[in-house]
């Protein structure tokens, strides 16, 4: 099994732009991978986005050499890891740039800075998420978007209103599991995640189907009107908005089963990407306020709940302070419901629980055999039972393949990583990126 994967940024765009890949970062370029999701006959989607800012005149905006630009990428994979192609989207309808790779109005970014989310449906089509729950339907061949479901940036705007979900996630059956936002929240005056729901129809280019609510994290928005409600968003067959949601809430839950918890605890807390368990049983990451000064310490929890919205319980073994995932904002979870298996990791461990909650493992990443983890992002568990991760700067996928017996993953982590260590090594001799920017022109392009 290949174990490191390049995500590599296709060469027309970088000589388009002119693109110096030995700038830093903080020159006002960067590459971000996003996701990363795999269908279940193996191909290997991974969602990243490209930018520059030169703040530059007018008169630069007009040389692509110069000018700013931002970019959605979708690169597709074989199950053995080689690249196949790649989609290139632009990514904002204000965002001043050429039409050169695929205009905003069309691709992936009506509405997005970028998308962020990625989920291989039941029929094989992509759907790409992102703010303000907005999903953009994407041939498997990367060659078309074929739906776009969107809504104004802003409350008050005039435009189309048909937004769908932030987050999407399958279930064994095909359902698709969900997170959808609320206006006011905290009061605040933009969309928020807030609503765990699931759909009982499929998400087609022609079709799109009704989310039933199962969960929210804060009980009482402030500020709803009639304009607020969701006529897609279903509770008790009713839609979400104004006073109507599932109550109690999680944050409510918490705060009651939690004896050192304190209400304000949970003030400003924040809902997460859920994980399908099995088909019906799912994990919900919640975590409290982020402070400027430091979180570490905050609450967070991985809330167990099933299909019909009840409260089920939480994942266990995790020190509030010790392994707090609030480090580094590692809220991530990966699920595996052939196995029935849950992986978090974050810069303290790697973490592994059964669906009753109990944890089953915990890689101390201090430990050296482990070390390299903290530079990597967990963001999908593929059908086959392989965890796949990121790293954060040299935009290379790791695949780690999960033992049948849980006590044995140290190993099965120690070996992957020299695995990795010699096919990185052969990468870099193969590819030569340049600060670690790996660049493909073989693979076909297509623009979005």
């Amino acid at each position: 099994m290949t174990h490191a994967i390049p995500v590599p940024l296709p060469s027309a765009l970088i000589d388009h732009h002119a693109v110096d890949l030995g700038r830093k970062p903080t020159s006002g370029w960067g590459m971000n991978v996003n996701d990363v999701a795999t269908a279940p006959s193996g191909e290997i989607y991974a969602l990243s986005n490209v930018y520059r800012h030169t703040y530059g005149t007018a008169e630069d905006e007009a040389d692509p050499a110069k000018a700013d630009f931002g970019y959605s990428l979708v690169n597709k994979y074989a199950p053995d890891g080689t690249l196949l192609a790649t989609a290139v989207s632009g990514q904002h309808e204000f965002l001043p740039q050429d039409t050169t790779f695929g205009g905003p109005t069309t691709g992936l970014g009506r509405g997005l800075w970028w998308a962020k989310g990625l989920c291989v449906l039941p029929d094989g089509t992509l759907a790409a998420t992102g703010p303000g729950d907005q999903t953009h339907l994407v041939t498997a061949d990367l060659t078309a978007v074929t739906a776009h479901h969107d809504m104004p940036s802003r409350r008050h705007e005039d435009g189309p209103r048909d937004p769908f979900a932030s987050w999407i996630s399958t279930t064994p059956a095909g359902r698709l599991l969900c997170t959808t936002g609320e206006y006011g929240l905290y009061n605040y005056g933009n969309l928020l995640d807030n609503i765990v729901a699931i759909t009982d129809q499929s998400l087609t280019p022609t079709s799109k189907p009704s989310l039933r609510a199962l969960a929210s994290m804060e009980a009482e928005p402030v500020k709803h009107t009639q304009a607020d409600l969701r006529p897609g968003v279903l509770f008790n067959g009713k839609p979400v908005g104004m006073d109507h949601r599932p109550r109690p809430s999680l944050t409510e839950h918490l705060t009651e089963l939690e004896q050192t918890a304190r209400q304000w605890d949970w003030d400003d807390a924040r809902l997460g990407r859920p994980a399908v368990v099995r088909e019906d049983l799912f994990v919900v990451p919640v975590y409290g306020h982020i402070y400027r000064g430091g979180s570490r310490g905050q609450r967070f929890a991985f809330v167990l709940v099933s299909d019909e919205g009840e409260f089920v319980g939480q994942l266990g073994g995790m020190h509030l302070h010790r392994d707090s995932p609030f480090t580094g904002f590692c809220f991530e979870i990966a699920a595996d419901p052939v196995r029935e298996r849950i992986y978090h990791l974050n810069r303290y461990g790697l973490f592994a629980w059964t669906a009753t909650g109990i944890r089953a493992q915990r890689l101390d990443l201090e430990d050296k055999r482990y070390k390299l983890l903290k530079h990597f992002t967990l963001v999908d568990c593929t059908p086959a039972g392989e965890l796949i991760l990121v790293h954060r700067t040299q935009h290379l996928l790791l695949r780690i393949a999960c033992p049948d017996a849980l006590g044995d993953l140290g190993q099965a982590v120690e070996d992957a990583l020299r695995s990795y260590a010699r096919e990185r090594t052969a990468l870099k001799r193969q590819w030569q990126p340049v600060n670690w920017h790996w660049v493909d022109s073989t693979a076909p392009l297509h623009r979005l």
